[in-house]
């Protein structure tokens, strides 16, 4: 469900004067007053936070935390742990 963000059209109470934010799913009507003082106010549209790529998921901390064990190439055939448990060392022979 986004965060909707809300202005009174004029001075309104504490509430709404500088503005507020209401967590409201995409169905639900925007509100036309403040709840607590019924001031006139108006939806405002804001830009959405994105995360660029996928290397916040990818990183040994995140994996680790989670409860993943991650191994890296060390050489041919031969892979070393970098985060969680198991064996140090992954070896095609």
């Amino acid at each position: 469900m986004p965060i909707h963000q809300y202005l009174p059209d004029h001075a309104g109470c504490d509430f709404c004067r500088d503005g507020f934010e209401l967590l409201q799913r995409l169905v639900d009507p925007a509100l036309s007053a403040c709840p607590e003082c019924g001031t006139p106010i108006h939806r405002i549209i804001s830009a959405p936070q994105v995360i660029s790529g996928q290397a916040h998921r990818t990183s040994e901390s995140h994996a680790g935390k989670h409860g993943f064990t991650q191994y890296k190439r060390a050489g041919k055939g031969v892979y070393e742990k970098t985060v969680g448990k198991g064996p140090a060392f992954i070896s095609g022979d």
